[in-house]
């Protein structure tokens, strides 16, 4: 359709037809079954007509059933608008990847990109439109279950990945190409920044700090290309997101240039009465719309209310059509009006879905995201060791994580079958082993085996549901009973290689004895061969931490870009510095973190000059070695300070980053271009500008050991 022929088929909608098209609402309501459709009606206080023309779905699952709902919401609608089928497609649909906190530990964007490409695949012939991903949340506090979501603590990197997922979802031609879907960036904005980790939180910062180091990630997401936007369920400044008209009219849609699609996070528009802002539901669409939220997901303050406030000339229809329009030009952006069943095919879904080639391509992106933290000469394993796996996730399926919507953990490959896969001779318990209270039974038997054996993989980690949304945690330990498992073992054979499934950073204390610890996160549906390729030496280890872990939970938030301060500790005894008296200030892998089997070594750091003018470039160059036998990637970082700024700068900031391949005992010299954009930052007037003066640049394999120089702008 042309925008002029949306006009006219806005224009002939009645009120209560508008009003309809900014209501979503859940798969449960499109069922066939009556018990299912009828228990959600009555609890919303819904009759047949406002569901026939509530303008887009969430959760509709299958092709069949994408087909079959779309037909039916057609036939009812008057004027034969098509719905959009949206749903959480977070790290996969069925072929599940690593959780994004992996993904960003690859540092591979092309890897995220692929991720987003495949998902994209599988939703579409399965008649999906819509995902909500990606989610760009800078985060800083592990304690948040929902880090997992995110690519981690740098404004840099996320952005970097977000313009990644995007181009992946939605490639180069939405409307035309049904291998994509939409994309919608969330969580706008700053849900990442929750007090003390605890989700729905408040957030409580500075314009400034907003604008330097949350909102980067959703303007990159923005500039990609992304269709729609999500509401976060914290405050900005006093305010709720879903209610915040600066937020979302000023600076989305005026300074970013934003023309598509806000929705609401699930029930955010209701929850404006319980955060106090709002009296009623009435008062709480009337914020919401004046805010420029376009769809509300499943609650009606809109259904309700919005029709009266427009007859009380408290809300115009105008904002209503505003809202109307944004959502017909995305159904027409997707070719639904053409088409709309758009990819959904079932026959194709069968050959798509889960398909070998995908499987492969998980197991990749896999092992590219397991970061190996620490290796005291026990890793890689040879297939000739007598090796014992053990513990509660040595043969678990739980590998796959909490938001894999589509994904089925029996399809999902552990690690004792991944080992099995390559070959590798192995013993494993008998005895099902729990993650918080095994039996006595399983913990003896895995200390026989342990006790006979050259080595022991001692699988352990979260369970799925322990991290994600609403999974907050105070103590981001391992249960204590993998911490007496762990004592046990060490008690007869000190050779512990640790793997971990998780979606956090951990408090490592009371595993870090370990001779070695291999951080796989949520790997995905071929998480077992990813890690045995890990193991095993079939794959080097390339990772590298997107998100600091701490070495006690008393000092999260712990993250690499932290403000210097007028009483900096650096080392030594000093007591009037900011310190902790009875731990490092410091993160125990930092961010950018991550070992290999390779040995690299940096030198010949130089620059092309040691000062600048503003139309001018200093050139960064740096030879990296692999000073092993065993090829392999190293990802070299480039971090700049500012030394005086016109407010407080961080003592270091990702600026570049590159992955690079090395065969054994080769070099490579590496080059960053750093431009006076490069150093721009916003200052305490809210303006984006660089400062004369020195700054410090670093390269090096991760965030705390680098080699530095200096350089001057000149003004």
């Amino acid at each position: 359709m042309e925008q002029k022929q949306l006009i006219d088929l806005l224009e002939q909608m009645t009120l209560d037809e508008k009003v309809g098209q900014l209501l979503q609402l859940a798969a449960e309501f499109y069922s066939e079954k009556a018990e299912e459709k009828t228990g959600p009606m009555t609890d919303l206080g819904l009759t047949h007509e406002d569901i026939n023309n509530a303008g887009t779905t969430l959760g509709i699952s299958g092709a069949k059933e994408a087909i079959r709902v779309q037909k039916a919401y057609m036939e009812n609608n008057r004027l034969g608008i098509p719905t959009i089928l949206m749903a959480d497609i977070i790290h996969g649909f069925r072929t599940v990847f690593p959780i994004p906190l992996g993904l960003g530990s690859s540092w591979d964007l092309e890897a995220a990109k692929k991720v987003a490409e495949v998902s994209a695949k599988e939703a579409a012939v399965s008649g999906l439109h819509v995902t909500f991903s990606p989610m760009v949340d800078l985060v800083r506090d592990p304690r948040w279950g929902r880090v997992m979501e995110s690519t981690g603590e740098d404004p840099f990197l996320n952005s970097r990945f977000a313009e990644a997922f995007v181009k992946g979802y939605q490639g180069n031609d939405l409307k035309n190409d049904f291998f994509r879907v939409a994309a919608c960036v969330k969580h706008f904005a700053a849900y990442g920044a929750a007090i003390g980790g605890r989700d729905y939180n408040t957030v409580n910062m500075s314009e400034r700090q907003l604008r330097d180091s949350y909102l980067p990630g959703y303007k990159a997401a923005l500039d990609a290309g992304a269709k729609l936007v999500m509401t976060s369920f914290n405050t900005v400044d006093g305010v709720p997101a879903t209610g915040n008209k600066w937020l979302f009219r000023d600076v989305l849609r005026k300074e970013f240039g934003f023309d598509g699609v806000v929705i609401s996070d699930w029930g955010a528009v209701i929850e404006l009465i319980p955060h106090g802002v709002a009296a009623d539901k009435k008062q709480a669409a009337e914020l919401a719309i004046k805010a420029g939220v376009d769809i509300e997901m499943m609650t009606t303050c809109y259904t309700e209310n919005l029709k009266e406030l427009i007859e009380e000339n408290i809300v115009t229809e105008s904002t209503l059509d505003e809202a109307v329009l944004r959502i017909l030009t995305l159904k027409n952006d997707l070719g639904l009006f053409e088409n709309p069943h758009r990819g959904a095919d079932v026959i194709l879904e069968k050959e798509v879905v889960l398909s070998k080639e995908h499987r492969d391509i998980a197991r990749d992106i896999a092992r590219k995201s397991i970061v190996l933290l620490k290796n005291e000469h026990v890793l890689p394993l040879s297939k000739l060791e007598k090796v014992a796996i053990v513990g509660p996730a040595a043969d678990s399926h739980d590998v796959i994580g909490v938001w894999s919507w589509q994904g089925k953990k029996d399809e999902a490959i552990s690690l004792a079958q991944g080992v099995a896969q390559i070959g590798a001779e192995y013993v494993i318990g008998k005895e099902a082993f729990d993650y918080f209270k095994p039996s006595q039974a399983a913990i003896d038997e895995a200390v026989a085996l342990a006790k006979e054996a050259d080595k022991v993989v001692l699988a352990l980690g979260e369970e799925d549901w322990m991290s994600g949304e609403a999974s907050s945690r105070s103590d981001i330990r391992l249960p204590q009973a993998q911490l007496d498992l762990f004592d046990a073992i060490q008690a007869v054979n000190n050779n512990i290689i640790v793997t971990l499934y998780n979606g956090r950073p951990l408090d490592l204390k009371g595993i870090d004895s370990a001779k070695a610890i291999v951080e796989a996160w949520f790997p995905g549906t071929e998480a077992g061969t990813a890690l045995a390729d890990i193991l095993y030496g079939e794959y080097n280890p390339s990772a590298r931490l997107s998100m600091s872990f701490p070495e006690t939970v008393g000092q999260v938030p712990v993250y690499y870009n932290y403000d210097n301060t007028g009483r900096p500790y650096k080392t030594g005894d000093e007591k009037y510095v900011t310190k902790y008296l009875d731990v490092s200030n410091f993160a125990k892998y930092p961010f950018g973190f991550g070992l290999s089997y390779s040995e690299f070594v940096y030198t010949d750091f130089e620059l092309s000059s040691h000062q600048m003018n503003s139309d001018q470039t200093v050139t960064v160059s740096i030879t990296v070695e692999n000073q092993s036998d065993i090829s392999g990637q190293e990802t070299v970082q480039l971090y700049i300070r500012d030394q005086i700024g016109e407010v407080v700068r961080p003592v270091k900031e990702l600026k570049g980053f590159e992955k690079i391949t090395l065969q054994a005992h080769e070099k490579k010299t590496v080059q960053f271009t750093i431009t006076e954009e490069l150093l721009r930052y916003v200052h305490s007037d809210q303006t984006f500008a660089s400062d004369a003066g020195t700054f410090d640049v670093m390269i090096g394999s991760n965030s705390r050991d680098v080699l530095t120089k200096t350089f001057k702008l000149l003004k």
